[in-house]
Formats: structure tokens, sequence, C-alpha cells
């Protein structure tokens, strides 16, 4: 029996200035690179960083953001209509953008850019860079509950969401789930950062990352509802399948340095 629920009728359109839409999702978007390029401004003149690095920084994981998480969710998420219209890929503006496919989008833009900035490794920049993703994974979970998209199966919870521009059936606020878990994590990543000595140890933060969000994520899909059609009857979606080899990597990273360390305290004490 629901106790009690939350009517969630909130318009995704903030404002309408003629042909132009402003939009809760897209705003919320792009305060993500806002507040993740003020938080590494900050860690770049910490490590005496040139500010022109994190410019150039910022470029590429603006382009591997979007155009990993749109290549993501055509092709993992509806290959079949998306081959058949290629063009229908650019329409970014439409929506559709998968966070697997951001994480693979970031790292390789990364990669490219430590050929112009080889006084810096991948892993190192990629151990920066987690902490802010891990921000904008907030807001942008934020802007999927004002879009009331990637809404959670149907409970009987006290905290349900009626989410009245779907249905009208009380469901889990999967959006909020995600949003309260991924801003725990930014704290977790941005406390070992700056008060403990992982950050010497390269993958470390990188792999803390990709446990942390990919581990809650393949177990809150469990309370969401499908996004694609033939997903249904899956014992697994297509999102837990994606985060299986995300958190393994991320156990590689951690674990690897660990064994390291162990190897060289080893030989310190022969």
């Amino acid at each position: 029996m629901i106790i009690s629920s939350i009517f969630w009728d909130v318009s995704p359109e903030i404002v309408k200035l003629g042909p132009i839409t402003l939009r809760w999702y897209g705003l919320l978007f792009a305060s993500g690179f806002v507040f993740g390029y003020m938080i590494l401004t900050n860690i770049y003149k910490l490590e005496k960083k040139p500010q022109t690095d994190l410019e150039q920084l910022s470029i590429y994981v603006i382009l591997g953001t979007v155009i990993g998480a749109r290549l993501g969710h055509c092709l993992f998420y509806d290959p079949v209509y998306y081959l058949s219209n290629p063009f229908e890929m650019i329409k970014v503006w439409e929506g559709g953008l998968a966070s697997h496919g951001a994480a693979i989008g970031i790292p390789l833009s990364i990669y490219f850019l430590t050929k112009k900035q080889n006084d810096k490794t991948m892993l190192w920049i990629l151990d920066r860079v987690v902490i802010v993703v891990a921000l904008a994974a907030v807001l942008i979970r934020l802007g999927n509950l004002f879009n009331s998209e990637i809404i959670g199966t149907a409970t009987d919870v006290p905290w349900a969401f009626i989410f009245a521009r779907v249905d009208n059936v009380p469901r889990h606020p999967s959006q909020l789930y995600e949003a309260i878990f991924y801003l725990i994590s930014f704290i977790i990543l941005y406390f070992v950062y700056f008060k403990t000595d992982k950050k010497t140890k390269q993958g470390f933060l990188f792999g803390l990352f990709l446990v942390l969000i990919f581990g809650f994520r393949f177990f809150v899909e469990f309370l969401k509802v499908e996004q694609s059609a033939f997903e249904k009857g899956m014992i697994l979606d297509m999102g837990q399948i994606l985060s299986i080899p995300f958190v393994l990597g991320g156990l590689f990273f951690m674990l690897r340095k660990q064994t390291e360390n162990k190897v060289s305290l080893s030989k310190t004490k022969k």
C-alpha cells in the first residue's frame, strides 16, 4: 500500500525565446562542464600545471563526452536503426546519450591529448578528470529527472514518484538514486585526491571511479525500466552487460597499484 508519493509534472523546458528553448537537461549538462572546469583549475594550480593545458583538456573532454555518449546510445541501444540511418546519429539535440559511450570517448580523447601534452601520462589526467566526471553524472541524472526519462519500475515505496508525463504509476525515482550515489562518489574521489596519497599511484582514482559508478549502475538497473525493446526478457539488460567490463577494469587499475606497492616494499625489506 502506498503511504505517500511525489507527483512529478515538472516541465523539461525552462523558457522559450522564439525558436530557442532552454531546457533543464541542457542547462544541467552544460553546468557539469562549468563546475568541472572550476574544480580542475584548482587542481592544475595545485599541481603547478599551465592553464593552457587545462583549456586544451576541456575541449578534448567535451568532444569525447558528446561524441562518445551519442555513438554509445546509437550503437549500444538501437544499432539497426542508426546504422540504417547514419545521418540520424548527428542529431544530438533530439536526445539520446549513453554514459557507457562517454566512458569510452573520454579516455580516447585524453589518449589523443597526451600526444600533444607528453609531459603527463593518460592515467595522470584520468585520475583527475574522473573527479569532475562524477559530479557531472549527478547533474545529468537530475536532467533525466526533469525530462521524466530513465524511469524506475513500479513500486509501492513511500518515496515513489508518479511521472505525470509518462503514466500515473508510482515508480522508483531511479534518476535520484543514481544522482545521490554519484554525489557520494564525487565526495569520495575528491577526499581521496586531496586528503590521501593515492593521487601519486597512477590509475587508482580512475579505477575507483569505474568501480563506484559502474558497480552501482549494475545494481540500480534492476530497478529501472528497459530502455530498448530488445532488452525485454533478458536476465541482464544492456546497461548491466556494459557495466561489467568497466568494473573489472577498475579493479585491475586499483589492485595493480597495490600489487606494485607490495613488491616494492618487499624489495626494500630485503
